[in-house]
């Protein structure tokens, strides 16, 4: 081997090596995933189990006359409604100690429990209801930080559809199908 050849290839592994780390930084950086990329992927799969369970369990179930979705699912023994399965998943999250938490939030909630629990959680809704887009907030929770975001939660089945509009304590009676209903808040702890 010459020593022009030499130089030459130790010069092509040293511009190798400075692609690969560069490219390794940028697909695995120091940091870890933003907290975006990690809300986005939690309600990828949020998302994904209660469309499911909405289309394919409620809706099949109910066509086929085996049982129904009911708002008394323990005492009736029947199928909880999708809200009522979206929001026990969550509680059996916080039971394990896992640190973020989800839940759907409406400005037209039939249980109290999902409205917004403060004015800047209603207006990043409202902008939700208008724009169809996500928001992205840093709210503060009894001395803790938390990174929230609130997606838009559309009627993906017309057991939702159904259920709003029909139930007697329903504030609004006129969704369709698509539309908006309200939010999938996701809150992650920033400390």
């Amino acid at each position: 081997m010459t020593r022009r050849y030499v130089l030459l290839l130790i010069a092509t592994a040293l511009v190798s090596l400075s692609i690969g780390a560069g490219l390794g930084m940028k697909l695995f950086p120091a940091q870890g995933i933003p907290i975006r990329v990690v809300a986005d992927y939690l309600h990828a799969v949020l998302q994904a189990d209660r469309t499911f369970y909405a289309q394919h369990v409620v809706e099949r179930m109910e066509a086929m006359l085996i049982v129904n979705a009911t708002e008394n699912w323990r005492e009736d023994r029947t199928l909880p409604l999708p809200a009522q399965f979206f929001k026990e998943s969550s509680r059996g999250l916080q039971v394990r100690g896992k640190p973020f938490r989800y839940r759907l939030v409406s400005l037209w909630p039939i249980n109290q429990e999902n409205a917004p629990e403060s004015e800047k959680e209603r207006q990043a809704l409202e902008q939700v209801m208008n724009y169809g887009e996500v928001t992205e907030q840093e709210i503060e929770l009894e001395n803790k930080r938390y990174y929230q975001a609130i997606f838009p939660d559309r009627a993906v089945s017309r057991a939702c559809v159904n259920c709003h509009n029909a139930h007697e304590q329903s504030p609004k009676r006129d969704f369709k199908l698509n539309d908006i209903m309200g939010g999938l808040e996701i809150r992650i702890p920033l400390d």
